[in-house]
């Protein structure tokens, strides 16, 4: 008799197990979680690109500028824009080179780079074309290898570059030259002799 009685129990237990229901917001829940899930996660995402992106400092070697501490590049380096376009001013790595000068797009690549004080530059000569920019004469050195072209401000009491990549477009030469032509008095252009 007990035997019989124990597997009735069992029955009904499996039978009551059969015949639970789920409330209806137990199911709503278990549906809506993972969906809420994924859309957290997407927004993360989107989120995360639209974040300013953090730039690693720059890293600059030194070239030969003596006239670094002259007047000119104390003039100048203060007065110079923190945008150029879409570019705008990174942090140098310290010891940075005197009298220098970077922008960066905000994620990064190839910086825009100003050298105050430096040497004349040895292709500049009498016969060097010079484009005139917004008051300034500029002498262009391209660089095919770096995709780049310095540019050399002539007519001022000292040679400045500004290094641009390619594609920049006209913006940083433009609004460099307008901080040089309000802070720098133009003087007269001293072009090395033509090579013989």
């Amino acid at each position: 008799m007990a035997h019989a009685a124990g597997g009735s129990t069992q029955d009904g237990a499996a039978q009551a197990a059969s015949t639970r229901q789920y409330s209806p917001a137990l199911i709503a829940t278990a549906v809506a979680l993972p969906v809420v899930l994924v859309v957290a996660v997407l927004v993360a995402a989107i989120l995360a690109r639209r974040a300013p992106v953090e730039r690693e400092p720059l890293v600059l070697g030194p070239v030969p500028a003596p006239a670094a501490t002259g007047p000119a590049c104390t003039t100048l380096l203060p007065a110079l824009p923190t945008e150029l376009g879409e570019f705008t001013k990174s942090t140098l790595v310290e010891p940075s080179p005197p009298a220098t000068r970077a922008w960066q797009r905000p994620d990064g690549g190839d910086p825009i780079v100003l050298r105050c004080g430096l040497d004349r530059p040895l292709e500049f000569n009498r016969a060097s074309a010079l484009q005139i920019v917004n008051g300034v004469q500029w002498f262009e050195a391209r660089d095919q290898a770096a995709k780049a072209s310095t540019w050399f401000a002539v007519d001022r009491e000292t040679y400045i570059a500004l290094t641009v990549p390619d594609g920049s477009g006209p913006t940083p030469l433009q609004a460099v030259s307008d901080t040089i032509t309000a802070n720098l008095p133009a003087t007269p252009l001293d072009p090395s002799p033509l090579p013989n």
